[in-house]
């Protein structure tokens, strides 16, 4: 009987450590540079970032509060440069937002960079304090400034430099 308890209990541990692999992996975000290269980001990546905390309204609901991180700087901690390199060429190039149901918008890149825009586009993680729920997260694009909402996109997956030259 106590082999059976100690099958029964490795068989739980076995599986309680696979869905906690699930569950992390779900939470990695890939961004692709403009080289190619491919660069996967933990949620530790992403959390270790400065973050912003933006209070908004979705479709005429009561405001709530949003943290995550700049878009810019989630695209820098990849490799993505901004700043002076921001010019000819490169302002052609646009980020392509994925979302795990195939949902996809574009972000000119200039749109991204400070020296451009004083608008901030935030990958947020938390709602009022709590990490995003499901049908939502794990990560989820906020323009605040924007009017409509179109390019909110939930449940990002990837990020990628697309050049539309």
């Amino acid at each position: 009987m106590c082999d059976m308890r100690r099958l029964f209990l490795l068989s739980a541990l076995l599986l309680a450590l696979a869905l906690s692999s699930l569950a992390l992996e779900s939470q990695q975000l890939t961004v692709q540079t403009d080289s190619g290269k491919q660069v996967v980001l933990s949620r530790a990546d992403l959390e270790a970032l400065p973050h912003v905390k933006v209070t908004v309204s979705e479709h005429s609901s009561a405001p709530v509060n949003l943290e995550g991180v700049t878009l810019r700087s989630v695209l820098e901690k990849a490799g993505v440069a901004f700043g002076e390199s921001m010019k000819g060429k490169r302002l052609t190039d646009c980020l392509l937002v994925e979302a795990a149901d195939g949902y996809r918008v574009v972000i000119a890149l200039p749109e991204l960079d400070p020296a451009f825009t004083d608008k901030q586009t935030v990958l947020a993680f938390l709602r009022d304090g709590k990490p995003l729920g499901e049908k939502e997260g794990p990560y989820r694009i906020v323009i605040p400034d924007e009017k409509r909402m179109a390019r909110w996109v939930r449940q990002v997956t990837t990020l990628k430099i697309v050049d539309v030259q």
